[in-house]
């Protein structure tokens, strides 16, 4: 049987893009086990050490639409080169930090340059690729972040158990080799070099592309999605499923290792078909069978007992993250063909903060009214999305054409060129 190359077809930037994602996922993967431990050394509590992995998605959070703002006057090949070397520099000086303080300020500043590197990616990623192209582009850039992802967590283990400060070392070496490869491989980019003509208009300034982008409906339905998919899947289900296991499963962490992986090895088998199917039958079908797949992935952890139902529902869970790792994107691609830094900057806030409030949000409930209640809290906010890709407008030009249903809506294409 003939494995077709993912990247076939796609251009150059999207396999530079790519390689620069498993490098940074694979960095990271390897200092995370490594960062509460090391907060702990310092003698503070639990909170304090959540604190410093919080402080981190804040900074991240927070300084996104600045970063968006930068992407579009210097371009995105300086600004992703500059927000991989701003979060390794700091992860060195935090490999070396002697107080608790300096740990947490520097995964702070380590937090803004992530966001730089994530608008920049990914806005690079969306103008690289044409129509027809986006989906699969952003499914194999997902997959470049899950394969690092997958594989540091394993070497972290490794390296921690010698020396927990070396993790950060390392980590440091990994974003210091993507950032050569990004500043050298992406100069002969016309798409990632600073803009041309000088300064941008008033309406390419700013917010103002992203205040055109809202009066999109197409565009909010893939933010409340990126949210839903930042709740559910990156929040809730990373911090509730370990104790969901134990507590009420009464199973050993085991089975909640096996469950990641399942989740993990489902989205890394569909990301491409998913994408594909989002460039070829358009980005409201993907969207719609994501959110579904989520929905009922939720419902079926809510109402598991066994570990068997437990892993249909982790299954379907990398089932919906598979088609929203991409059909949400593809969608800001598609309303926003020109340089958006702050479009892009908004739509990766809508995930990020959906990260953030899940654990908190899930603890809450957990404590409150127990696991089947968080869990369906999960799929209340899948299941909102799910509604809205149902009602919104295709935004694909080639599966409008071909007969892709397109509800009458009173929003326009909502193009910002």
């Amino acid at each position: 049987m003939r494995i077709r190359n993912p990247l076939a077809g796609l251009p150059r930037e999207v396999s530079i893009l790519v390689v620069i994602a498993f490098l940074v996922a694979l960095g990271f993967g390897i200092v995370a086990p490594a960062i509460p431990l090391f907060a702990r050394q310092f003698g503070v509590s639990y909170f304090a050490v959540g604190a410093v992995i919080s402080a981190f998605a804040f900074m991240r959070f927070i300084s996104a639409l600045g970063a968006g703002a930068i992407v579009d006057r210097l371009g995105e090949r300086i600004v992703l080169t500059a927000g991989v070397w701003i979060v390794a520099v700091s992860s060195a000086l935090a490999g070396l930090a002697q107080t608790y303080a300096q740990l947490l300020l520097l995964r702070g500043i380590g937090g803004v340059g992530s966001a730089m590197f994530t608008v920049s990616a990914l806005g690079l990623l969306l103008r690289s690729a044409g129509e027809d192209q986006r989906g699969r582009a952003a499914g194999v850039f997902q997959g470049g972040f899950l394969l690092g992802g997958i594989s540091g967590p394993a070497l972290g283990g490794l390296i921690g158990a010698y020396s927990v400060r070396a993790t950060f070392f390392i980590y440091a070496g990994m974003l210091i080799i993507a950032g050569i490869f990004a500043i050298t491989a992406l100069r002969g980019s016309t798409t990632a070099q600073r803009p041309s003509g000088g300064t941008p208009n008033k309406a390419e300034r700013g917010l103002a592309p992203l205040f055109v982008a809202l009066r999109n409906r197409s565009f909010v339905t893939a933010m409340v999605i990126n949210l839903g998919n930042g709740f559910a899947s990156f929040g809730l289900r990373a911090s509730l499923v370990p104790l969901f296991v134990v507590e009420a499963l009464l199973k050993g962490p085991l089975l909640a290792g096996i469950g990641f992986f399942v989740s993990a090895g489902v989205q890394a088998i569909l990301l491409i078909p998913a994408g594909r199917l989002s460039d070829e039958r358009g980005r409201k079908p993907a969207l719609v069978c994501g959110t579904g797949a989520v929905t009922i992935g939720m419902l079926i952890l809510a109402s598991s007992t066994t570990p068997a139902v437990f892993l249909l529902g982790m299954a379907l869970l990398g089932v919906g993250s598979a088609f929203m790792g991409s059909a949400p994107a593809a969608v800001v691609g598609d309303v926003s063909p020109a340089r958006g830094g702050t479009v892009v900057a908004a739509f990766q806030m809508a995930s990020d903060f959906g990260a953030i409030t899940g654990p908190l949000i899930a603890g809450w409930l957990v404590s409150q009214a127990g696991y089947p209640t968080a869990f369906s809290a999960g799929a209340a906010v899948a299941a909102f999305g799910f509604l809205l890709a149902i009602s919104m407008q295709e935004t694909h030009k080639s599966a409008r054409k071909q007969g892709a249903p397109t509800p009458a809506t009173d929003d326009s294409t909502g193009e910002i060129t």
